[in-house]
């Protein structure tokens, strides 16, 4: 998993990739959510609850190239079909491509499982 990642970004960067996944994880929960507080949605239902799961993987930094690919692809395909909000969906297809492109950051589990590993000796 490490060869998918240039660096794990500390620091600024990675708090920016950090409150990234923060707003992605939560707006993609949001969306799930709102099918159970009995909002009207126009989305089918099977996307949504994988965006919520994806969602959680998203906050928590874990398997993130894959999710945010994940993330993308369902996302654009909402864009493409038409259902639900387009502007949404480009939004959040673009945060889960950035995110699988550039890695979680240093405060994730995947810099935990993953990271360049200090061996003293």
């Amino acid at each position: 998993m490490q060869r998918l990642f240039s660096t794990f970004a500390n620091g600024w960067p990675g708090f920016g990739l950090l409150i990234q996944r923060l707003v992605l994880g939560i707006a993609l929960l949001y969306h799930g959510a709102a099918l159970f507080w009995g909002v009207p949605a126009a989305e089918p239902i099977v996307p949504e609850l994988i965006g919520s799961v994806l969602g959680l993987f998203i906050l928590a930094g874990l398997w993130t190239p894959a999710v945010g690919t994940l993330v993308a692809v369902v996302q654009v395909w909402f864009a493409l079909t038409g259902a639900g909000d387009q502007s949404v969906a480009i939004i959040l297809a673009t945060f889960g491509g950035t995110l699988a492109m550039i890695g979680p950051g240093a405060w994730s589990i995947d810099a935990r499982l993953f990271g360049r590993k200090y061996i003293a000796g």
